[in-house]
């Protein structure tokens, strides 16, 4: 039955995956979603998961698409079935897939927002280095555009993941995937000013049983910085500078790799830096380079 299979896909995810919290509970409202959708059409209280076919997910696709579902919203809950009756496959309650049979919608791919260099540079001096506070900032952001890394990643790095003397650091991506990235000379002295500076008094403003030792980056209290106090600070220094807007903390790492990418750096070694397991992920920057170069183009050659 439904119900039965949907708790066991969701342990598999939890127990032999490690997949994140976050991911599972997108994966436990999409299906809880499509559940209460079967039972609302057939009025019982379970459903046997085998008689699921591709015109009962299309038949739902179109209940989406009648309530004025975002397109990309729709594509997820499609994937997460199709990653379920997998699942089921395997597990050998099920021969073939239905979600595959069902074509996904049609997305036109954002392109990642950036900072342009010039802007990245001065985003990141904004915060006052003489503030306990301004000296943290500072050395977040410089680490986020010194290795393209996502907040949540920063957010969990540890002391003993840090190599001061070579410049690098582990980070552990998703899926529990961990990677190893350089920073430079820049992030370093920023990062060693907020080691020696304001850390040791953040610590101290906590009590000994419920500070953080471990963590790198750490709020006020001394715990464990959170990616919605990254985000908050961030929107902080964006109003603080004229002329940039619509950037969020994920704009650092889509600013690493495009600036690398505009400096001549190998689209590969660009995947690698950034945990993406696909190079097609990745892909998308060097749409952003080809916009910018035909941007200068047309602004530059008199013929055009």
């Amino acid at each position: 039955m439904f119900n039965e299979s949907l708790t066991q896909f969701l342990d598999h995810l939890k127990y032999e995956r490690s997949v994140s919290d976050h991911t599972i509970r997108n994966y436990a409202s999409d299906l809880e979603q499509f559940r209460a959708f079967l039972l609302k059409i057939e009025r019982r209280d379970d459903f046997p998961v085998e008689q699921v076919d591709r015109l009962t997910i299309r038949e739902w696709m179109a209940s989406l698409h009648s309530a004025n579902k975002k397109k990309t919203s729709v594509a997820r809950k499609l994937a997460s079935l199709r990653t379920f009756f997998q699942f089921l496959i395997r597990d050998g309650k099920l021969e073939t897939n239905p979600a595959k049979l069902v074509a996904t919608p049609r997305i036109e791919r954002k392109l990642p927002n950036h900072l342009s260099m010039e802007d990245a540079v001065r985003f990141i001096e904004t915060p006052d280095i003489n503030t306990e506070l301004g000296s943290r900032d500072r050395a977040i952001i410089e680490f986020l555009y010194a290795t393209g890394i996502r907040v949540g990643e920063l957010v969990n790095i540890n002391m003993r993941d840090v190599d001061f003397r070579e410049r690098m650091v582990r980070v552990t991506g998703k899926r529990k995937k961990q990677r190893i990235v350089p920073f430079h000379d820049h992030a370093l002295q920023a990062l060693m000013h907020y080691l020696t500076t304001t850390r040791p008094a953040f610590l101290n403003n906590c009590t000994a049983t419920a500070r953080d030792d471990q963590a790198v980056f750490l709020n006020y209290q001394g715990t464990r910085i959170t990616t919605r106090s990254v985000g908050r600070m961030i929107d902080k220094y964006i109003k603080q500078c004229a002329d940039i807007h619509n950037i969020s903390p994920h704009s650092l790492r889509h600013s690493f790799a495009t600036h690398l990418l505009d400096q001549g750096a190998d689209l590969r070694d660009i995947q690698e830096l950034l945990g993406h397991a696909r190079l097609s992920t990745t892909q998308i920057y060097t749409q952003v380079s080809m916009e910018k170069m035909i941007d200068v183009y047309q602004k530059a050659h008199p013929k055009a």
